[in-house]
């Protein structure tokens, strides 16, 4: 199985919070061959992880070993390089759902699922505006 996920997903598997156990029985019960991200999650992460040292849910040095963890990670995701096609799109679909609340990075994470449409099983995202339009828009795709 192919699975795409979003930061606010992939964030679960470092850090222990609604929705982690969930993320968990899907990789326990599927066989998971490949896992894209897009490649603005490297900045995303980094900032969810310094985020969540200022609102003191968890402590610096916990942070650095998270993020270095992280790091050491990379070899097992596909990242989806960021170009001129994807933000396109993404300026698009902003246009689109903006009235709605889709946000910048959500855009672009949004456009990545698309791009992936044809080659991924199943995304996973903890935004609820943000699975109801990859639901919407990767469906047209296929």
């Amino acid at each position: 199985m192919k699975i795409f996920l979003d930061t606010s997903s992939l964030f679960k598997f470092y850090h222990e919070e609604e929705g982690t156990e969930e993320l968990e029985n899907v990789f326990s019960q599927e066989k998971i061959t490949e896992i894209f991200l897009s490649e603005i999650a490297k900045v995303e992460f980094i900032s969810t992880i310094w985020k969540k040292v200022r609102t003191k849910e968890i402590m610096v040095k916990q942070a650095e070993v998270t993020l270095e963890l992280f790091k050491t990670d990379f070899a097992k995701y596909n990242f989806v390089t960021i170009d001129s096609l994807i933000l396109e799109r993404a300026r698009n679909l902003t246009t689109k759902y903006g009235v709605e609340g889709l946000r910048t990075l959500d855009s672009i994470q949004l456009s990545t699922c698309i791009e992936l449409a044809r080659q991924t099983d199943a995304f996973y995202t903890s935004d609820k505006l943000l699975k109801t339009l990859i639901e919407k828009e990767t469906t047209k795709y296929l």
